[in-house]
């Protein structure tokens, strides 16, 4: 099993000062290693379809509404699941989360992988790197000892570069659609999602 893992929003709570409303974790996930690999192709073969060049990072925020449904239909095909967690950061009362912006992303993480009704068993997990080298470092020493004690969730994880990626690219639009759902604000807030619809096995809005 392979799953990759990015966020879309931010962590920050100062909403009335720019913060997003909403956090979302996206999870996307293969059980099979030579479809993950065909998809990562399919991704490639779409920036030259589109003329982008071989070194663009595909980003949600970053796209245009044509290239979003692009990507999105050329995703659709492969077999996938996704997992998300969604926080609408109004109705969180933790101090600790909402005065710690890494607790609260690590926090994230470790909810929406090991409540996943032992569905992610002895997986290899990709996150998209933030932080510097010793929250990153914590960080994942936080996940493999909150996440081993009852189920093998993990087989192994590591922190990667979005840039050198293209799955990863993927779980930021994934990430992204999901997140453009809830803003009720938008023209274009249900059309993304409702093109991967069938991939979307669980999407929890955190309470």
């Amino acid at each position: 099993m392979l799953v990759f893992i990015d966020d879309s929003g931010d962590p920050g709570f100062k909403i009335n000062k720019g913060s997003t409303r909403f956090f979302v974790i996206a999870l996307v996930i293969f059980n099979d290693d030579l479809e993950a690999e065909k998809a990562a192709v399919c991704v490639k073969d779409l920036k030259r379809k589109l003329g982008f060049p071989d070194d663009l990072e595909f980003k949600f925020n970053k796209s245009s509404r044509n290239t979003r449904v692009s990507f999105l239909k050329a995703i659709n095909s492969f077999d996938f699941k996704v997992r998300s967690i969604i926080f609408d950061k109004t109705e969180i009362k933790s101090a600790e989360l909402k005065n710690n912006k890494n607790s609260f992303y690590s926090y994230a993480i470790k909810m929406v992988l090991k409540h996943s009704h032992n569905f992610i068993i002895q997986a290899k997990v990709k996150i998209d790197g933030s932080g510097d080298r010793i929250f990153r470092k914590n960080f994942l020493t936080y996940l493999r000892r909150d996440l081993s004690v009852e189920k093998p969730i993990l087989r192994h994880c590591k922190i990667v570069d979005s840039k050198g990626n293209v799955l990863i690219q993927m779980a930021d639009m994934v990430a992204g659609t999901i997140r453009r759902s809830y803003d009720d604000s938008r023209g274009d807030a249900k059309i993304y999602k409702a093109i991967i619809k069938k991939h979307i096995q669980d999407e929890w809005q955190f309470r």
